[in-house]
Formats: C-alpha cells, structure tokens, sequence
C-alpha cells in the first residue's frame, strides 16, 4: 500500500474548497442564506483524528518496543486505510470550509462572528484530521520481513555493484 500523497490531498482540497464555494453562491443565487457549519462537524473531525491515533498507536508499539505484542498485519493495514481516508475526508472538508469562507469574505455584506467561527472552527479542525491521519499512517508502517527482498536488491553476502 502506498502512502497517502500530498497531491491528493491538495487536490481533495481544492475540489473541496470549489464545492463549498459553489454551494454558496448557488444559495445565494436561490434567495437563501449562505451554509455555515454545525459545531458538530469540527467535533466530529477532531474526534476521528483521535481515533484514528489511538488505534495506531498499538501498531506502532508492536513494531517499535522489542517486548510488545505483535500485531496482526492484517489489522494494521485495516487501520492504515482508516488514516488515509481520514486524510482525505479531513482535506475535503477542510477544503469546503475554506471555499464558505472565501465565498463569504468576498461578499459586500460582513458575515456574523458566530457563522465564521463555526467555519474556521472546521478549517482548523480539518487541517488537524489530516496530520492526526497522516500520523496514524506512518505508525501502521511495518518493517519488511528479512526473507522479503526486492528484486534488483543483491543477493547476501554478494559484492555490491
């Protein structure tokens, strides 16, 4: 499995950010007030970050303390998906929250305090998922076994080239 990469993120982010963009000025266009988030959702992300370390973190004690007890690979893997789509989750949401508040800011009329700080709230709470997720992922890394070589790698005890 490869690891997440940060153009992926950048992109989820930016279609993200276009889709919150899009859904204001959309309800705008209808005579509606603009979206703005419930505290819930950067609560939600905040506390998925969370998870998403706590379950990690026996994976990376099985593979860093001598003593520990293993881990089943299988489950590492199962929690490392679990980071990279909390990566992702975390930059498209945090990504729509940017395109609210740009979309926001950028209209003749100040926005209230209480609907932009819901929106930041989720900025931020988005950025921390993603790192908290990235995080997790790196924890789930398992070291190769000694028996798994690549292919171009020489054989032991061979000269190297």
């Amino acid at each position: 499995m490869r690891r997440t990469s940060p153009l992926g993120l950048l992109v989820a982010a930016v279609l993200g950010g276009g889709v919150g963009f899009l859904v204001d000025h959309v309800l705008t266009l209808s005579g509606r007030p603009t979206f703005s988030p419930a505290w819930g959702l950067p609560i939600l992300l905040a506390l998925l970050g969370a998870l998403a370390l706590a379950l990690a973190w026996p994976v990376r004690r099985s593979v860093r303390t001598p003593g520990a007890p293993r881990v089943d690979p299988f489950r590492a893997v199962r929690i490392a998906i679990l980071a990279k789509a909390s990566s992702l989750v975390g930059a498209v949401f945090g990504g729509a929250a940017v395109g609210l508040l740009l979309y926001v800011t950028t209209r003749p009329v100040s926005p209230a305090l209480g609907s932009m700080a819901t929106t930041i709230a989720t900025i931020a709470a988005g950025a921390a998922l993603v790192v908290a997720a990235l995080v997790a992922e790196h924890f789930c890394s398992l070291p190769k076994d000694p028996d798994e070589r690549e292919p171009d790698d020489a054989e032991p005890g061979a000269p190297a080239h």
